[in-house]
């Protein structure tokens, strides 16, 4: 029965969105309190009939009923319970169900934290939260419900992928989730505002934290995707350019320009029809990644389904919400936004580069991975877009991009600061020099082109900026600030791993056997034995592999290669030895013959620097809403909540 009262608490939930968002337009309509009161109960009841509704899927897996055949295709009675739960949002169906889970979940927590949002505004925004999570509700239910009975069904389950029978199911899927569909709220902020005829920076000020909380989980479900990609697929890479990897870094790319825009909105009231511009393609590129896991239209490991009737019932609700969205932009374009002057060398100016800059980096990335589907489809032929033009567009616009925030910390509003000439000359100095020893440091492990040596000299110069900036304000610093310096360190910091990993990585294959070494650079790979294993759903084999240099040992490794019964596939996990400034990774092949294996060796430099500098950016977002009070003594401001209260009340 817990089949059937997840389907009901389902039913329910779409039922009761489609109220929610009909009850607060004929609030309005009608100038009754009650009915736009209504929008707030109903959200929670929605976001709680969802929980109960994922509760229950999670609850089938437990219990190996595989008369439901979404927990028979995705689960087996040898799994680990962990991964049984992780397999809730481990297919299509249960991925969709926890999708709407998260718009419920997001849409509740707009109603229980806009107490100081105009009422009139935080009730067309649950309403509009309301219709998102009615419509993919409905989809759930009549494309992808995880609740369909079989009968008679399996005795045993077919298993989960075991490329996903990882401590990274766990987390990276329900983050990134968070992620895209947080990104909603500002959808309907900017629905509200356009409705309503409202664009001021007290609206920039009530929708910015959800932006911000949107990219905070976006930033982390991608950085932990890389670490998982990286230490799981066994192919030592961070990042493929793959479709669906693409898919979440474009909302990513146009939600850093939104909260850059809503930041300009805010304080100077510029760039208003850009935040709502922003608001609807950040939307839309997120339920475009939906999209593209789900259709089957794009090949990628990371792929839920290949169903092109889901796929397309997809695009036609991206379609009805982006031309519903847009047509609405159109009538309504001439909303009342505040006008500023400032000049290019100005923090508005500078910001707007930014912006343009973050969007065109993400029209590139778009064009790259959707054109040969578009190609194709026109039966002009099949080609094939891969990393050489992803590297070769976005390069030079992430470089141009860095060099503006080098003059971040010189920058003010409407013009630019006064700055002494230790401020002036000392960054770019000092990323010169450190750029120039960083290149001589790895120069023989590598060519290190124009676009490595450009990446080590801007992300230096970068770093040293910020914390020169940060040495001479320390007092008075605030989480705002502070949270922003740890956001663009970590850019530069991601960078600097980026470029060692691109220029000076060494890789070498060979056939590693009992009293033959290996020697790739500096590092002698042995051979020190092989044993047996058996996991719970799997057999392996273990290879301890020593790694020498200088005559001493620095590290033991120990790849596997596993056989997973039940699916008839086999996996590789990697060995890896991590360390500040390099990895150590092995990835085991074929068995050559006794005591001898296949084997393909990597040394990475700097490369966890990639993934320290996602950890500084989801620092510094998280850092940024925790409030506006000083850390350390400074004076007091006036608080954009005191701002937004001396503003006119819109009347019903």
């Amino acid at each position: 029965m817990l089949a059937e009262f997840g389907y009901l608490s389902l039913l329910l939930a779409a039922a009761l969105s489609l109220l929610q968002g009909t009850l607060p337009w004929l609030g309005l309509r009608l100038a009754s309190p009650t009915l736009l009161r209504c929008a707030k109960p109903l959200a929670l009841l929605n976001a709680a009939l969802l929980g109960a509704a994922l509760g229950l899927l999670a609850s089938c897996f437990a219990r190996d009923d595989f008369t439901i055949s979404y927990v028979a295709q995705h689960a087996n009675s040898a799994l680990p319970m962990g991964f049984k739960l992780a397999a809730v949002w481990g297919g299509h169906e249960g991925s969709m169900l926890f999708f709407v889970f998260a718009l419920a979940l997001w849409g509740a927590l707009v109603a229980l934290c806009s107490k100081r949002v105009d009422p009139l505004i935080r009730a067309r925004v649950l309403a509009i939260m309301g219709l998102i999570v009615g419509l993919f509700a409905l989809y759930t239910l009549i494309f992808s419900s995880p609740f369909d009975r079989q009968f008679p069904g399996p005795l045993e389950g077919r298993d989960l992928n075991p490329m996903l029978q990882d401590i990274g199911l766990i987390i990276h899927p329900p983050l990134l989730y968070l992620g895209y569909v947080g990104f909603a709220v500002n959808f309907a902020f900017a629905m509200a505002a356009l409705h309503s005829g409202r664009l001021d920076g007290a609206l920039a000020h009530w929708s910015r934290p959800w932006a911000l909380g949107s990219w905070v989980f976006l930033t982390a479900g991608i950085v932990l995707g890389s670490w998982w990609a990286y230490y799981e697929l066994g192919w030592g890479g961070w990042w493929f350019w793959d479709p669906v990897e693409n898919a979440s870094l474009l909302p990513w790319l146009i939600g850093t320009a939104l909260l850059h825009a809503l930041v300009v909105c805010e304080k100077r009231g510029a760039y208003g029809h850009g935040v709502l511009l922003l608001s609807i393609f950040t939307f839309a590129l997120s339920l475009l990644g939906t999209f593209v896991v789900r259709s089957g239209v794009l090949t990628s490991v990371h792929a839920f389904a290949v169903d092109p009737n889901r796929g397309l019932t997809l695009l036609l609700l991206l379609g009805l919400l982006l031309t519903t969205a847009l047509t609405l932009y159109a009538l309504r374009a001439d909303t009342r936004a505040p006008y500023a002057h400032f000049g290019f060398w100005s923090k508005e100016g500078l910001l707007g580069a930014a912006i343009l800059l973050l969007s065109v980096a993400c029209a590139c990335v778009l064009l790259g991975t959707f054109y040969p589907m578009v190609f194709q489809s026109l039966h002009l032929g099949s080609l094939s877009v891969g990393a050489p033009y992803f590297n070769a567009i976005f390069v030079p616009l992430a470089l141009a991009l860095m060099a503006l925030m080098t003059q971040i910390p010189r920058l003010r509003w409407q013009g630019l600061m006064a700055s002494s000439r230790l401020k002036i000359l000392l960054p770019p100095l000092l990323g010169l020099l450190g750029g120039g020893l960083l290149s001589l440091a790895y120069r023989e492990q590598g060519t290190l082109g124009w676009s490595g040596i450009l990446a080590n000299l801007i992300s230096l110069w970068l770093i040293a900026s910020l914390l020169i900036n940060f040495s001479f304000n320390i007092h008075g610093l605030s989480a705002n600030r502070l949270g922003s310096l740890l956001a663009h360190l970590g850019v530069a910091v991601c960078a600097l791993g980026i470029a060692q990993v691109s220029h000076h990585s060494q890789e070498g294959g060979t056939v590693l056997a009992a009293n033959k070494p290996y020697r790739l650079g500096a590092h002698e790979f042995r051979y020190e034995g092989s044993e047996p294993l058996i996991g719970p759903n799997y057999t392996a084999e273990r290879i301890t592999v020593s790694v020498h240099k200088d005559g001493r040992e620095v590290a033991r490794l120990a790849p596997e290669r596993r056989h997973y019964s039940v699916r008839t596939m086999n996996m590789n996990e990697p060995g890896i030895q991590g360390g500040l400034f390099g990895d150590l990774y092995v990835v085991l092949g074929e068995k050559m013959g006794p005591d001898a294996y296949a084997m393909r060796l990597h040394h990475k430099p700097l490369v966890r620097w990639i993934w320290l500098g996602g950890i500084l950016m989801m620092a510094g977002g998280a850092l940024r809403l925790l409030g506006r009070k000083p850390l350390l003594a400074a004076q007091p401001q006036t608080s954009a909540h005191q701002v937004a209260g001396l503003l006119p009340k819109e009347a019903p």
